[in-house]
């Protein structure tokens, strides 16, 4: 299926390793111009190797989405170096690092930095970017949330409670934007051997007794076995595929919706 995004320019913010990059990547496989954006400085790296593999302009930008002005100045960067953008991407995220079960096992000092990385920061992004797609009058936005903030997931509760806000503000910018031709989704992944899927594994293994303790493939293995009708992991290039499909013409009609990558984890009656 030709996706008709050739040429289009992707901004695609958490995009140093892991959902981001393979989002950056399908973009660029489908010959999209990228510009990738992370607070990792190995997000140049990143952007090098996508266009010595795809033949695309990429470039990279070092900038933390949890600062506006930082996010204006990426949106600066991008129209000077591309002359314009049509689809962002917003795929960062962090948890607490720490196993929320029962949430009295965290203190609410914990939720304000998880709060800021996975929902203000999505915010900062859509007020730095709207305006230009408003202005075009085309254009996408994607948020990348989780399917913890449709279930109540009781590991991490500021990590759920703010993709769930995500996931209602995209809904919010769906309709705000839908009279200038800019449609927003979101995409919730399940179960993905991503860092942060790791690090939910590492707070869980810290507390436990010696003899209780497990490798992340016996914890995780299991846990994907339980949770998933289908039974196995989601890939970050599953996640990507959507992506590009959603940012595409044939989605034209597809904007406010929450779609799940997730085994058959979450199925709503």
């Amino acid at each position: 299926m030709d996706l008709k995004l050739a040429g289009q320019v992707a901004v695609v913010l958490g995009g140093a390793q892991g959902i981001g990059q393979a989002i950056a990547r399908a973009f660029a496989e489908e010959q999209a111009h990228v510009m990738v954006v992370d607070r990792d400085p190995r997000v140049a790296a990143a952007a090098s190797q996508i266009a010595s593999t795809f033949g695309v302009p990429a470039s990279s930008v070092v900038a933390d989405a949890t600062d506006y002005a930082a996010m204006q100045r990426v949106k600066s960067e991008t129209l000077e170096r591309f002359g314009g953008f049509h689809h962002i991407v917003f795929a960062v995220g962090a948890g607490s690092g720490k196993f929320g079960f029962p949430f009295w096992n965290l203190e609410p000092s914990d939720w304000d930095p998880v709060l800021k990385v996975n929902l203000t920061a999505a915010a900062n992004v859509a007020h730095a970017f709207s305006p230009h797609l408003v202005e075009t009058r085309r254009g996408t936005f994607l948020f990348i949330s989780s399917i913890a903030g449709q279930i109540g997931s009781q590991t991490d509760p500021p990590y759920s409670a703010a993709k769930a806000g995500l996931i209602n503000f995209a809904q919010c910018a769906a309709k705000d934007l839908a009279p200038f031709e800019v449609r927003v989704n979101t995409i919730c992944p399940g179960m993905i051997q991503t860092a942060l899927n790791r690090s939910v594994w590492q707070a869980w293994n810290n507390q436990q007794p010696e003899s209780l303790k497990r490798s992340y493939d016996d914890w995780a293995g299991e846990k994907v076995r339980n949770v998933s009708p289908l039974r196995r992991w989601q890939t970050c290039e599953e996640i990507a595929a959507l992506a590009v499909f959603l940012a595409s013409e044939h989605a034209r009609n597809i904007t406010g919706q929450t779609m799940n990558v997730d085994g058959g984890q979450v199925m709503h009656a």
